[in-house]
């Protein structure tokens, strides 16, 4: 194990982050909210780390090896929850201990949470969350690597360390760095194509850029108690279901389909056709089932539960707009069972993956 390369790639990452936290502060600073303690010194702080942990290999032209990738990821996850969680110590009035229990949960996307009264939350705060789980989404590491080697670091050890899924050797473009930057435009895209479509059909801007960033990443926060639900909109709904959709599939898929002009590769790649297949199946059961069973009096309303309910958990995006736990028979059971299948390989989906 080579510490200075693990200290110095550590040390770029970690500053990376600490300019995340200048995005929060303008949105509080926007709103009107006193944010200088709560975002401002993390800030400084982080960066101040990131540099002294940076600068000492800085002249270093030692390559990351594949157990230095291992322990950076390892670290760097372990470091940002703790990075994470200090600024909602600091606006929040919550424990350090809950604290680090929401930046976790939020930068793994896992969506659980132990806050309440989100409504009433500063927006400062609020959209820090959903920041946070857009990070963890595509992963900051992925973001470092298209960095890492114009500092003359190597990243592929790194990549094979973090990247999702089991094809971790497939590379799309031949440079890692270009690989990189091409998923992060991808991401970029998406979000930037679902908050506006959250906008176009009623949410104000805030909700929909947060709820952009949730939704691509599959990671389920909201800005409301309620979550999806607060807006009774069907059409939120379906863009919710679009985008959480194309988030679980391969990135690598994506990346043919617009960048190769080949559209048809998401029904040409089996993972992709799969889980399609599979999503349709299920949610045809579900809702089929729904209505025999007297919970619904006519179709349509039971396979709009369906259709959301089923791509939210398959995805682990964990969105809600009714309580399954009460639905009749084995359904509860079957979308849990679901949600270990999770999405595609190379996407921001939990679960085992499809094509395991």
């Amino acid at each position: 194990m080579q510490l200075i390369v693990v200290t110095r790639t550590s040390g770029l990452l970690a500053s990376i982050f600490s300019l995340s936290l200048s995005i929060p502060l303008l949105v509080g600073l926007w709103y009107g909210e006193d944010v200088s303690s709560n975002f401002a010194l993390p800030m400084a702080v982080t960066l101040i780390l990131g540099i002294l942990l940076w600068f000492p290999g800085r002249r270093n032209s030692l390559r990351i090896s594949r157990r230095d990738g291992f322990l950076i990821v390892a670290m760097f996850w372990g470091l940002l929850s703790l990075m994470g969680a200090w600024p909602l110590f600091m606006a929040l009035n919550i424990s350090p201990l809950e604290a680090l229990f929401e930046s976790a949960s939020a930068i793994t996307t896992t969506g659980a949470t132990i806050l309440t009264g989100l409504d009433a939350l500063p927006r400062s705060v609020l959209f820090f969350r959903q920041e946070l789980q857009w990070m963890g989404g595509m992963g900051l590491i992925v973001l470092g690597i298209a960095v890492l080697p114009m500092l003359g670091i190597g990243g592929m050890q790194l990549y094979r360390a973090e990247a999702p899924g089991p094809m971790k050797e497939e590379k799309m473009t031949p440079r890692l760095a270009s690989t990189a930057r091409a998923l992060w435009l991808i991401y970029l895209s998406l979000t930037a194509a679902c908050a506006f479509a959250y906008w176009l059909f009623g949410m104000e801007p805030f909700d929909a850029i947060a709820h952009s960033l949730s939704t691509v990443s599959t990671g389920g926060f909201s800005t409301h108690d309620d979550s999806l639900s607060w807006f009774h909109s069907s059409q939120i709904e379906g863009v919710a279901i679009l985008f959480m959709l194309l988030a679980s599939l391969n990135f690598g898929v994506h990346y043919y389909a617009i960048y190769r002009r080949k559209p048809l590769h998401y029904w040409e790649d089996i993972e992709a056709r799969s889980f399609l297949i599979l999503v349709l199946v299920i949610v045809v059961v579900v809702g089929l089932m729904l209505r025999l069973e007297g919970s619904y009096h006519t179709l349509p309303p039971s396979l709009r539960d369906a259709s959301f309910e089923v791509v939210s958990v398959i995805t682990s995006t964990g969105f809600a707009t009714v309580d399954f736990s009460h639905w009749p028979d084995f359904l509860p059971v079957l979308l849990i069972f679901v949600s270990f299948i999770g999405g595609c390989g190379g996407s921001t989906a939990g679960g085992m993956k499809v094509l395991r």
